[in-house]
């Protein structure tokens, strides 16, 4: 490691182009490494991950920290969302709604069993017990928003100075692994087990690999693109009015995609004569492209050398996080939620919400509907209960075991 380091932070516009490049270097890797296809890696994690090692290798030889500015970043996220939600209908979230319940219980079980995971790998190994949580819920399920907010508190308040700077690690490797093993648990799922899509769903929400071929034309994109703006200036508008009540707090996305599905549940209806944009291939070419930036941004802009001195007492507890979810989803989310197509993408798009983000999930699940077929209601259903539900408990867990 460099004994002196130089600081050279990408300005936002630069940042995304290099986060376009960023997901053409991953497509060029995916198309030519068969084990990415089979096992529905994603063309924006296999590039973003390339870069992340090449931005390492300039720090290790020249002493530069390349570090980015994400403000377009965090808008491709918000866009994304809002485009999952025009494409959602009612009645199939009236459909999933036993399924969108037993997710939420079996997320309650899960972010306990996570806490108990990393408070028992920390007092094995001679850890302050506060840890435990920081190695758990905080940084795994909760990822690196939650780490920068607990952090601090754990660091002053429990005993744990280095909460902060352990947090920030182990949530970068649940980044990681969530994005490499969320495909291969569907694929596993969906094999053994004869899985298929059923034949009423809509197309998939990733375009197809044909789609490039496909006519788009300029009144179909200019009309996509409005309704989505629309959607995310109500979202803005409700989020502002639920942040300024003080007791709520919830990501900006999670109100443009309910204005989305209301949008797109009510607008048709009162003008029918409407050319609505919904499960058009216009939507689904801005949906595919926000969602991709936005991975290939947030990989390629990993410190990966703040993982070079990880000691091997954290590498066993993620290991060991790991192997528990691998195990708790299949033994447990994908059975309860039904033993179908449905519930093995739900299942893929799970290891993301417990170890990485929700947009590693969404990913994940993009790639094995593109490769198995569609499964609309899942890509509803898992941004509720990431975003609505599992900071809600995760609060209470956190809250409980530094208590204990």
């Amino acid at each position: 490691m460099p004994e002196t380091t130089a600081n050279f932070v990408a300005p936002d516009f630069l940042a995304l182009t290099i986060g376009i490049v960023v997901f053409f270097v991953g497509v060029l890797i995916t198309q030519r490494v068969s084990f990415l296809r089979t096992y529905n890696i994603p063309e924006p994690v296999t590039g973003g991950f390339v870069a992340a090692l090449a931005f390492w290798a300039v720090y290790e030889v020249f002493g530069l920290q390349i570090g980015f500015e994400l403000t377009t970043r965090d808008r491709l996220l918000v866009i994304f969302f809002a485009t999952v939600g025009v494409n959602a209908r009612v009645a199939d979230l009236v459909a999933g709604g036993r399924v969108l319940a037993m997710l939420c219980l079996i997320t309650v079980v899960f972010v306990f069993l996570q806490d108990g995971v990393g408070t028992i790998g920390a007092v094995a190994f001679g850890l302050p017990p506060s840890a435990g949580v920081v190695i758990g819920s905080v940084s795994l399920i909760g990822g690196h928003g939650t780490v920068v907010a607990w952090g601090p508190t754990i660091a002053a308040d429990h005993g744990f100075p280095a909460a902060l700077s352990m947090g920030i690690t182990v949530a970068t490797l649940g980044l990681i692994i969530a994005s490499l093993l969320g495909g291969p648990i569907a694929k596993f799922l969906i094999e053994r087990n004869s899985l298929a899509p059923l034949v009423e769903d809509s197309p998939p929400r990733d375009l197809p690999p044909e789609a490039d071929a496909v006519p788009i034309d300029k009144m179909g994109i200019m009309r996509a693109m409005l309704v989505v703006n629309v959607a995310v200036i109500l979202g803005y508008l409700v989020h502002s009015w639920i942040t300024s009540l003080g007791s709520i707090k919830l990501p900006l996305f999670v109100p443009c995609l309910i204005m989305g599905i209301v949008l797109s549940n009510t607008v048709p209806i009162l003008l029918p004569r409407l050319n609505w944009p919904a499960h058009t291939a216009s939507l689904e070419l801005i949906s595919s492209y926000a969602l991709s930036i936005f991975l290939a941004m947030s990989l390629m802009s990993m410190q990966l050398w703040t993982l070079a001195g990880v000691a091997g007492p954290l590498l066993v507890i993620v290991a060991v996080q790991t192997v528990v979810a691998a195990a708790y989803i299949a033994l447990v989310v994908f059975p309860t939620l039904g033993r179908d197509y449905q519930a093995a993408v739900l299942s893929g798009g799970f290891t993301g919400l417990s170890l990485g983000s929700t947009p590693t999930a969404i990913a994940s699940m993009s790639a094995i509907t593109r490769q198995y077929g569609p499964a609309p209601n899942a890509f509803i259903i898992l941004p509720l209960v990431s975003a609505f539900f599992v900071d809600l408990v995760n609060m209470a867990a956190i809250t409980l075991f530094l208590r204990l």
